[in-house]
């Protein structure tokens, strides 16, 4: 047990040193990367689909990414609404590493990008634990999926720096408990703020657009707790700095945040972040581009 501890954790310190690589290359051409966890079925394809239409009326450059274990049925949806989009195939693993995502963006991301939302696996565990280059890491959940929610996953939520309800119009219908729901938050995440949104009615549409906009010019980033404190030797941190690439220390940047990387039981993944396979599908860049399987 000890020795899949210690290969976990290098597999995470190698991501980690991705994670802050890319970030700076991204930082360097005026980019950051919002990264969307929830689970299966919360609404976020639905909800960022409408931020993408909103962010081209609005005249914000903006890029997707989403990933499925299978089918390019997401990309196809978030195509719509007019933003380069790239769908990610991850062959069966349930989560997204930074390396893969600079393999992805590598030749594809357009110059004049701004914002680049990153549509993680449906999955609130695995994600959790792993840095894309973000600079906004956001958790959804659906009115749907109950009050406790971050509560079952506060690794997940406990290291956002936003949260998103989704779904909003069927509050009353599912007897969501709006006031037991932000309480379970806070009991995970003090102090991070929630959005209320809803894809249908257009209930909070734009709010997370507006937000990662703030974090491009420059305003601070939430700072969860539980990415400022390792718990017992069970969690594995590292700190970026979010501004300009010279930021040298969290206090002097003043946007600067932790991700701890929990040990959720039952999911260790001993594998290097270099030997990922996964094969991609582009929309809105070259409609006769075909899917390409990465090399391992």
């Amino acid at each position: 047990m000890c020795r899949v501890d210690e290969l976990r954790q290098a597999v995470l310190a190698h991501n980690d040193r991705g994670a802050s690589d890319l970030r700076a290359e991204l930082a360097a051409r005026g980019v950051i990367a919002v990264n969307l966890l929830s689970s299966p079925g919360s609404g976020k394809t639905a909800l960022l689909e409408a931020e993408l239409r909103l962010a081209g009326e609005r005249g914000v450059s903006v890029a997707a990414l989403t990933a499925d274990l299978a089918t390019d049925n997401d990309a196809t949806r978030l195509a719509r609404a007019g933003a380069p989009v790239k769908q990610i195939l991850t062959d069966g693993l349930c989560h997204l590493e930074a390396a893969m995502l600079r393999r992805q963006l590598a030749g594809w991301l357009p110059a004049r990008t701004r914002l680049l939302f990153v549509e993680n696996v449906g999955n609130l565990v695995c994600p959790a634990s792993y840095d894309l280059g973000e600079s906004l890491r956001v958790a959804l959940a659906s009115v749907t999926e109950g009050e406790d929610k971050p509560l079952k996953y506060p690794s997940a939520f406990g290291l956002a720096n936003l949260v998103v309800v989704t779904k909003i119009d069927l509050a009353e219908a599912v007897e969501f408990d709006e006031g037991a729901f932000l309480a379970n938050v806070r009991q995970v995440n003090p102090g991070v703020e929630v959005l209320f949104t809803s894809a249908r009615t257009g209930r909070g549409v734009g709010d997370l657009l507006t937000r990662a906009v703030a974090v491009l010019d420059g305003a601070a980033v939430h700072t969860p707790v539980m990415a400022r404190h390792a718990v017992d030797g069970h969690t594995h941190a590292h700190t970026h700095a979010h501004g300009s690439p010279g930021s040298e220390s969290e206090n002097e940047s003043g946007h600067g945040h932790r991700h701890a990387h929990p040990h959720e039981p039952g999911h260790s993944h001993a594998h290097s972040p270099e030997g990922v396979r996964a094969h991609v599908h582009t929309h809105g860049i070259d409609p006769r581009s075909a899917p390409v399987r990465e090399s391992s």
